[in-house]
């Protein structure tokens, strides 16, 4: 299935460490544009923040405070602000155990100086050279520190607290944050940095916005590409139909998503999107057939540079494809064989229709290499590729696009095809086959292509009979 939208996490995704959108990855936004797919964010920042972003860089929409508050350039599609009880529940269970708190409206997050200062660029960038051991006792010295020095207004936070708050920010460890959660069992608390938890209404996430613009705008969850780097992106991660971790992402992250990039600030938007062939290098002529120009993505990865000029295949290079196709002939066989007696009598069928074929050619063409001949020949194997898939009754798509995912997967997280040094066979990276084999994906597939044709049957029967 094609990708009909491209979603960004901000924070360690969309900006780098300086807090800056690379030109890569501005580049990269643009020409999704001009392609068509739609752009978006999906964060835990709040409308405020991501604003800007959208009119800078053209998002066409933002899922913020990870689902609480949907928006798009010009209107609001969706909010669900947390109920005043939680709201002071979290407010008394803050000052009891001396926890800086912040409350995240559409205009901002209020009510800690500290945690302002935290959400700020200088204290992001520094706080990449804080172990994420460290994060417990960094977070737990803040909040003795700060509601000693500069204790928190309950008055202003009650106040506050009177307009729609979408997610509530508390400066705790992970460790704190499961005590935290015990207590509000009926409230959702996740992270998006080593220091605080965001704490919002059961049932949301950045996944469930998503589906909620998709909805909207006419896409399903699985024509969606995102990245994110941070755990609050793991249910998103986990749903969309191609998932992208960064370089700097936590492990958690990288062991969900289906595939790791570079990190934010080494162009890992960039080389993810050209990766996966959803934009290819503008210095590489393009085809209409979207199916070549993923398949020579594959090529430059694999072979390290692509074929530009049109050339002549030799007679031994000629004969390796050929001999590439005839196994994947013999497999097609073989899955139309219901034993082996019956297959042995195909096999030896093919060969002796080879032979005829041989004597067929051999009359009616001179032997001479021939750019003309074949191309002819190989559009005619295309042909006739669709024309089976046509008689099966078998839309060939989005089983295409699961066979160019799992072999962009046997690509290693360095970015580069691995090589056996005897056989010289690509290797598979050692999570290939549970997150890339293909053969469950397209079964699924087929399995939801049967299920659409008898329902249509069965409505086609409803109105025969009506």
């Amino acid at each position: 299935m094609e990708i009909k939208a491209v979603f960004f996490d901000i924070d360690g995704t969309l900006v780098n460490d300086s807090r800056a959108v690379l030109k890569s990855t501005e580049k990269a936004i643009q020409s999704l544009k001009e392609e068509g797919i739609y752009v978006g964010l999906a964060t835990g920042r709040g409308p405020a923040f991501v604003k800007p972003f959208m009119e800078r860089y053209g998002f066409d929409f933002a899922v913020t405070y990870n689902g609480q508050y949907i928006l798009t350039k010009d209107r609001v599609l969706f909010t669900s602000p947390i109920d005043k009880k939680s709201l002071h529940q979290l407010i008394d269970y803050a000052r009891e155990h001396r926890k800086e708190i912040a409350l995240g409206s559409k205009d901002g997050v209020f009510g800690s100086r500290i945690m302002s200062f935290g959400m700020s660029p200088i204290s992001t960038w520094s706080s990449r050279f804080v172990p994420r051991k460290m994060a417990r006792t960094v977070s737990r010295g803040f909040n003795k520190v700060v509601s000693k020095v500069v204790p928190q207004d309950q008055d202003t936070l009650f106040a506050l607290a009177q307009e729609p708050i979408y997610q509530v920010l508390i400066l705790s460890s992970p460790e704190e944050t499961a005590k935290i959660e015990k207590e509000f069992p009926h409230l959702k608390f996740t992270r998006s940095s080593p220091f605080a938890a965001d704490v919002l209404n059961p049932g949301i996430s950045k996944l469930e916005g998503i589906r909620i613009v998709g909805q909207e705008f006419g896409f399903d969850i699985d024509e969606v590409m995102a990245f994110g780097d941070s755990d609050n992106d793991l249910e998103m991660l986990s749903g969309v139909g191609l998932s992208i971790a960064m370089g700097n992402g936590t492990t958690s992250v990288k062991a969900i998503a289906k595939h790791t990039t570079t990190s934010n600030g080494k162009d890992g938007i960039q080389k993810a999107l050209q990766h996966f062939g959803i934009l290819s290098e503008k210095e590489l002529f393009l085809s209409k057939d979207d199916h070549f120009n993923k398949v020579k993505t594959f090529h430059g990865v694999m072979d390290g540079e692509t074929q530009e000029k049109p050339v002549v295949w030799q007679p031994q290079e000629a004969l390796y494809r050929t001999m590439f196709k005839q196994e994947e002939l013999v497999e097609f066989v073989r899955a139309a064989s219901r034993n082996e007696e019956e297959f042995d009598r195909s096999v030896a069928a093919l060969h002796e229709a080879l032979d005829k074929a041989a004597d067929k050619v051999r009359s009616k063409h001179p032997a001479e290499i021939s750019m003309v001949g074949q191309v002819d020949a190989l559009i005619d194997t295309l042909y006739l590729t669709y024309g089976s898939f046509v008689l099966m009754g078998v839309d060939p798509e989005e089983v295409f696009e699961i066979v160019h995912r799992a072999n962009m997967g046997k690509i290693f997280p360095d970015g580069k095809a691995h090589f056996d040094p005897v056989t010289h066979k690509i290797l598979k990276p050692d999570d290939w086959e549970e997150k890339y084999a293909p053969e469950p994906a397209i079964k699924k597939e087929l399995d939801r292509q049967l299920k659409a044709y008898e329902k249509h049957a069965k409505q086609k029967e409803a109105k025969k009979d009506n």
